[in-house]
């Protein structure tokens, strides 16, 4: 039976076998008794300074399972956690903060200092707690949990009230908070269990940003409510990952391609520890190359499974299962029970392998966006969420990422996709990634620009890379510039941070 409130995901495991362990970090071992323990004591304490149904409570963390502890205990009262994206800067995580409306932060060790600075400058937080001795005005974590009783009542939830409240990356316009529900996250979460195959044998690891949902939906919540165990690291490091894999015998693993390529370079590494636990791993965020799908199959013995999704979509609507068919290039097909159509600019649907964008009505989605109603009005229309997302479905009703519509190009009226122009690139022996942009262009409004890593710096050239598509590829499609960089910019989820390249095509001269 599901519980009707995010914060008790695990309660099937907890009831029938509590001692199980349910995080891993470092030599830290929490069973589930403890960890649901943990998790009253932080809502106990959040409920002692004042925290109650609604009030948000905002999370600046790097992984830790106080992360979870902090999330969970905060459901557990009705109240909304506010994961914070570490990795913004000061000044977005300020505002996404105040825009919060937070009473309350949270911090790890790593970003006591952060925090702090963090609170002193929003006269509205009334509470600072973070994992370090308490100092100027802040409280110490494990002093008012220890101080606060490992029990609590249980309180009804309805479907639609309200349990995260992460903000999205910002890449057009300010940060928006979405409001996530406890009835929509708990029905995603158990469908990503079944497409999962998750159950209680299953260890994951989580190597990428607990804040962000490919930690979350890719594995916390699944495998929780399985009753696998989790294995916490701080951050990504290729090498500690290796050896993680190793110890702890983790059976699953959730990242993005760039993730995965920095791992299998570790051949040493690789050589010298046991990876053969490994089953299923999970990618999203962009498409796996061919080369990087058959050296995992390789080196680990299991496949990467591609998947789709967005914030407010539930958050993944699309996704392959780890049984079935697969096919290249896919993100795999909708979700029982989630409405995906693909739409023109006026609505109507496209046909088979036409490009659309992506909507979708599913239990999962976002009841909108925090204090923007024109926003959320205009994304959220008749039940239905518009995500301006690009792609395409053929006749076996696979879908096909082709591109964000804000990032298509249009050359003199010409719709260019910037993925269809990287793939023809990537065919090319010795290109290891490329990022295309549109550039500002005086008679034809704008043209692709291409950023591309050569594997072999110096043996190839600009003329080459233009040459080499224009034999495979459209003319009107062709980069009009090629520039070479020794690594192609990446944001905080490991995703190409194709905003940054974009500003940089912008330039005098790029």
């Amino acid at each position: 039976m599901l519980p009707d409130n995010l914060g008790y995901l695990f309660d099937t495991t907890l009831a029938l076998t509590p001692s199980k362990p349910a995080v891993f970090q470092g030599d830290t071992v929490l069973s589930y008794a403890e960890l649901d323990g943990r998790c009253n004591r932080m809502a106990n304490a959040l409920a002692a300074l004042g925290v109650g149904a609604g009030d948000r409570v905002a999370l600046c963390f790097n992984n830790d399972v106080r992360f979870l502890e902090t999330l969970f205990g905060t459901m557990r009262l009705g109240a909304v956690g506010v994961p914070l994206n570490i990795r913004m800067g000061d000044e977005a995580l300020r505002y996404v903060t105040e825009d919060s409306e937070a009473r309350v932060l949270v911090a790890s060790a790593a970003l006591a200092a952060r925090g702090r600075a963090l609170a002193a400058q929003l006269p509205a937080i009334e509470h600072v707690i973070v994992d370090a001795p308490a100092a100027d005005g802040t409280l110490a974590y494990e002093t008012v949990a220890a101080a606060a009783s490992p029990t609590r009542a249980r309180r009804a939830t309805a479907f639609d009230e309200i349990c995260m409240q992460p903000y999205t990356s910002g890449s057009t316009g300010k940060p928006k908070g979405v409001l996530l529900t406890h009835g929509g996250q708990i029905w995603n979460t158990d469908i990503m269990r079944k497409a999962l195959m998750a159950d209680d044998t299953e260890r994951a690891l989580i190597a990428v940003p607990l804040y962000h949902k490919n930690a979350m939906a890719g594995a916390v919540k699944p495998f929780l409510l399985a009753g696998g165990s989790l294995v916490i690291l701080p951050g990504f490091d290729a090498l500690e990952v290796i050896r993680a894999i190793d110890r702890y015998r983790v059976t699953y693993l959730t990242g993005v391609p760039a993730m995965y390529k920095m791992i299998l370079a570790e051949a040493d590494a690789l050589a010298k520890h046991d990876v053969s636990s490994v089953r299923y791993a999970v990618c999203g965020s962009a498409e796996v190359p061919d080369e990087l799908l058959e050296e995992f199959r390789r080196v680990f013995g299991a496949p990467i499974g591609e998947s789709y999704g967005l914030t407010e979509g539930g958050p993944v609507p699309i996704v392959n299962t780890r049984w079935g068919l697969k096919k290249r290039g896919s993100c795999g097909l909708a979700f029982p029970g989630c409405d995906v159509k693909l739409v023109d600019e006026a609505g109507a649907e496209v046909d088979v392998d036409e490009v659309g964008e992506l909507v979708t009505r599913n239990p999962g989605l976002a009841a909108g966006y925090w204090k923007l109603p024109e926003a959320t009005a205009k994304k959220f229309r008749d039940g239905w969420l518009h995500t301006g997302d690009l792609l395409r479905r053929d006749a076996d009703g696979y879908y096909y990422f082709v591109g964000r519509r804000d990032d298509m190009i249009n050359v003199a009226g010409e719709n260019v996709y910037p993925k269809e122009v990287e793939d023809i690139l990537l065919q090319h022996p010795n290109l290891r990634d490329a990022c295309v942009v549109p550039a500002p262009h005086d008679v034809k409004g704008e043209v692709p620009i291409a950023f591309v890593v050569a594997r072999e710096p110096g043996a190839i050239g600009e003329d080459d890379v233009r040459k080499f598509f224009l034999e495979r590829g459209a003319p009107y499609a062709h980069p009009r510039r090629v520039v070479f960089l020794d690594a192609l910019p990446l944001g905080g989820t490991g995703k190409i941070d194709r905003g940054a390249l974009k500003a940089r095509a912008r330039e005098p001269g790029a």
